[in-house]
């Protein structure tokens, strides 16, 4: 007989000392539009293109709120503590409640790039599942000619467990202007929790912000 096991993530905002990861709101649709139109995130995600108003009214209507609501994972908006700047989004998907473990993307916003909010936004989603939600293992998955995702995965401790080969296709930008599709390899990472002992403090003496605030 087959075990069926279903529960959701609680309805949760994470705050760290320069952010504020929340559910998507109806202001958040022109920044979330601009942002999903930018070239990396045409050339590495699977987002339509272009990217719409309409389709940014989907996901922060329909598409975000039943990830959560059905059980498979949560998105979250990461906006600036300060400004309430839409600044990217960190999505938790596949998630499998049997064995604790589930997957981990994000996304940042080109005019916040270079400040460390992706690493910021990641460690603390991580600490959360792995100190209140009691989960046993994080999923990332990055294009292999996606170094800056790779940047932030080795960062927050992440360990490359290896390749599934021709297992994505992502976007590469034509002569003309255009976007064409190319299949390219993923590198597969793991997050554990006793992977995060000490991150924190060394991303602290390396001048991040911590991430303990929950709610």
């Amino acid at each position: 007989m087959e075990l069926r096991m279903t529960t959701t993530f609680p309805d949760v905002s994470i705050s760290t000392e320069r952010l504020v990861l929340r559910p998507f709101e109806e202001a958040d649709i022109p920044a979330h539009t601009e942002m999903m139109n930018d070239e990396q995130v045409t050339a590495w995600t699977s987002v339509p293109h272009p990217y719409t108003a309409a389709d940014a009214g989907e996901w922060v209507r329909r598409i975000a709120p039943a990830e959560r609501a059905e059980g498979r994972g949560i998105v979250l908006a990461v906006t600036e503590f300060l400004t309430q700047r839409l600044v990217g989004t960190v999505h938790l998907q596949n998630t499998n409640w049997r064995t604790l473990a589930t997957e981990i993307a994000y996304v940042t916003a080109p005019w916040a790039r270079g400040e460390g909010y992706a690493t910021e936004s990641v460690l603390a989603v991580a600490q959360w599942l792995f100190r209140d939600q009691r989960f046993e293992r994080l999923e990332l998955r990055t294009a292999a000619d996606n170094t800056a995702s790779q940047q932030v995965a080795q960062k927050i401790g992440c360990i490359s467990e290896g390749v599934l080969r021709n297992a994505w296709i992502a976007r590469t930008q034509t002569d003309d202007g255009g976007w064409a599709e190319i299949r390219t390899d993923l590198i597969v990472w793991s997050l554990l929790p006793e992977d995060l002992e000490g991150v924190a403090d060394q991303m602290a003496d390396a001048g991040y912000a911590s991430f303990t605030d929950w709610n």
